[in-house]
């Protein structure tokens, strides 16, 4: 398709590193607001707003909320290299009976996966693609193998508004809101914010849901309709193999890094501490970032069966993290500047005047989804915007589950064009971004029109 072409062109000339965006955006940001906010302090402005900016990067809260999304990540993915995943993957593929079969065998289980976790969904798409192209390379069976690596990525497109989304999922966490407004925010302003919002409003409210599964069964649909229309591709793929422990004798204290039954125990007690601790949270449906983890940790420490396998599945996981734990300090350095120096309120007030209460959340919808191009990042898109969202949305009277979700889309949608987080999947499929991106596009096309249509409906 010629679309694919000009998208790859656009992206490889003019997009650099996201790391290097990061960087630019941190000087775009000095820069603006150099020129447009006054001098709040007795010093040299810009000497102040480098002090927003260094105080940005090391703050306390959002340090945390990086550590918590790396968590997120590392965790799904070492749940996908469990025995147990393995064999349901396995299970899935020996179904495939041609394209059209394959595609709605892949495409339903990384959707529902990745509502879940983004992390487990990411992974769990990108190998069960790969594997369902194995196993039809060697049964002789044709299919479209890049629709079906497409099909592996579309979870990037329902993650942020699933149980691990970070926007819906780090305000259910009491003080945040009121943490990421406390600096530029009047007193009025803070006494509108609740202490926090639960995810029953959010991510397990009807309409978010009801959004979902239309998005699920629309995406499903798309996928098949493609399958019919498009003609089966050769692939030549070698097998994926899961890494699995070298077997060896074993002495004294190094058998308790294998045993099953001291791993088995230490997760059973992870979880029964878990349903002590967070019950009340549960009967709710308040799910926060530290609940998803300390039960993913749990869970995958009994499915791997031993500390050994625990531990080689997060060596491996742990590589996709680089990106978090580079990127989100210069995100929180920017939006430092921002709370620092007065701008995330003028830009508020901006949205504000060209807004009504109907229409900020479609505003707020597209710029998510224009940001998510430049800043590859749910957790560090939210903190940039989440205070021009969270201000908008008070002065309009939009509710801000509704605000807050809409930015949650908008992010999610433009993953499908944005090829940052399909590396992991184009390295295990051995695709290239320009194969899986004629489909993924349209996927966000589809997307996009549901989830407008239900802010507007919702």
């Amino acid at each position: 398709m010629g679309l694919t072409k000009v998208i790859e062109r656009i992206f490889r000339r003019y997009l650099p590193s996201p790391f290097t965006i990061a960087v630019l955006l941190t000087a775009l940001t000095l820069l603006l607001a150099l020129i447009f906010t006054e001098n709040t302090s007795d010093g040299n402005h810009f000497t102040a707003l480098l002090s927003y900016w260094e105080a940005g990067i090391w703050n306390n809260g959002l340090l945390v909320f990086a550590y918590q999304m790396m968590l997120i990540l590392v965790l799904g993915h070492v749940l996908v290299l469990s025995k147990p995943m393995e064999r349901l993957i396995l299970k899935i593929t020996g179904l495939v009976k041609n394209t059209s079969n394959a595609v709605i065998l892949v495409v339903l289980p990384t959707l529902l996966v990745s509502f879940f976790n983004w992390g487990l969904g990411l992974i769990f798409g990108a190998i069960l693609a790969r594997k369902v192209g194995e196993y039809a390379q060697n049964n002789n069976i044709s299919i479209n193998y890049p629709l079906i690596g497409a099909c592996g990525y579309s979870g990037l497109m329902v993650w942020h508004g699933g149980i691990s989304g970070s926007a819906p999922i780090k305000v259910a966490e009491s003080g945040h809101l009121k943490g990421l407004l406390e600096t530029n925010a009047s007193s009025d302003v803070l006494a509108q914010l609740p202490d926090s919002i639960s995810t029953a409003l959010t991510v397990f409210s009807y309409w978010n849901l009801m959004l979902f599964a239309l998005v699920a069964l629309s995406i499903t649909g798309l996928a098949y309709y493609l399958s019919k229309k498009t003609s089966a591709r050769s692939t030549d793929l070698k097998g994926y193999q899961f890494k699995s422990m070298e077997k060896k004798h074993l002495q004294g204290a190094e058998k308790l890094d294998y045993s099953p039954w001291v791993s088995t125990l230490f997760g059973i007690l992870i979880l029964l501490t878990f349903l002590i601790q967070y019950l009340p949270a549960l009967k709710t449906l308040n799910i926060t970032p530290n609940m998803l983890n300390f039960f993913m940790l749990g869970l995958a420490i009994i499915l791997h069966g031993s500390f050994k396998s625990f531990l080689m599945a997060v060596e491996e996981a742990i590589g996709d993290t680089a990106g978090i734990l580079i990127q989100f300090p210069l995100y929180f350095g920017i939006m430092g500047i921002m709370s620092g120096s007065g701008m995330i309120q003028s830009i508020s007030d901006f949205f504000v005047s060209i807004s009504t209460a109907t229409t900020l959340p479609l505003f707020t919808f597209l710029s998510g989804g224009l940001v998510n191009v430049f800043v590859p990042s749910g957790g560090g898109q939210w903190a940039i915007q989440g205070p021009l969202v969270l201000q908008s949305a008070l002065q309009l009277g939009v509710p801000l589950p509704k605000a807050i979700m809409a930015l949650a889309y908008g992010d999610q949608v433009t993953n499908m064009l944005q090829p940052f987080w399909a590396l992991p999947l184009l390295g295990i499929t051995k695709l290239q971004a320009k194969e899986i991106l004629p489909y993924t596009v349209l996927f966000m096309v589809v997307g996009s029109l549901i989830y407008m249509a239900g802010l507007l409906v919702f």
